[in-house]
């Protein structure tokens, strides 16, 4: 296993509502290469209130990495976005959507709202493990992420 950030696991929040799609997601990060943390927020309002260490969350450390659906209940994932990158404080952190939406208009906000990457996911079992894989590949391996 090779080392996060400076010796430290690389943290990450995933911000999902599919069960499958967490265990998905859980279990490749698991079999990964680089030493990390998953943290997971179900919807849009945990997700913010993980990011701003609030209630149940005080303690929670800053992700380095942001993996974020679209569709969520409540707050949905553009205002979760929207949030993020007009927050001075979590502005910095890279936000991969990862959503089912194939829909321009989607692509196209997102992008508009600062998203780092904009990932479908395949809805083949294998397809989706592939990525998985690459976006830890790409954003864990390749990427230089900021001390945050």
């Amino acid at each position: 296993m090779i080392r996060g950030l400076n010796g430290r696991p690389v943290e990450i929040l995933l911000v999902e509502d599919n069960e499958g799609d967490i265990g998905l997601v859980e279990e490749v990060f698991q079999e990964g290469r680089i030493n990390n943390n998953l943290s997971v927020a179900e919807d849009g309002e945990e997700a913010m209130m993980f990011l701003r260490n609030e209630g149940q969350f005080a303690k929670a450390t800053r992700p380095d990495l942001i993996l974020l659906d679209l569709n969520l209940p409540g707050m949905d994932g553009r205002e979760v976005l929207k949030e993020v990158k007009e927050d001075d404080d979590l502005k910095k952190i890279p936000v991969v959507v990862l959503t089912t939406s194939k829909a321009e208009e989607d692509i196209l906000k997102s992008y508009d709202l600062h998203a780092n990457s904009y990932i479908t996911k395949p809805v083949d079992f294998n397809q989706f493990m592939n990525v998985i894989k690459s976006i830890e590949s790409f954003w864990l391996e390749v990427v230089k992420l900021p001390s945050v």
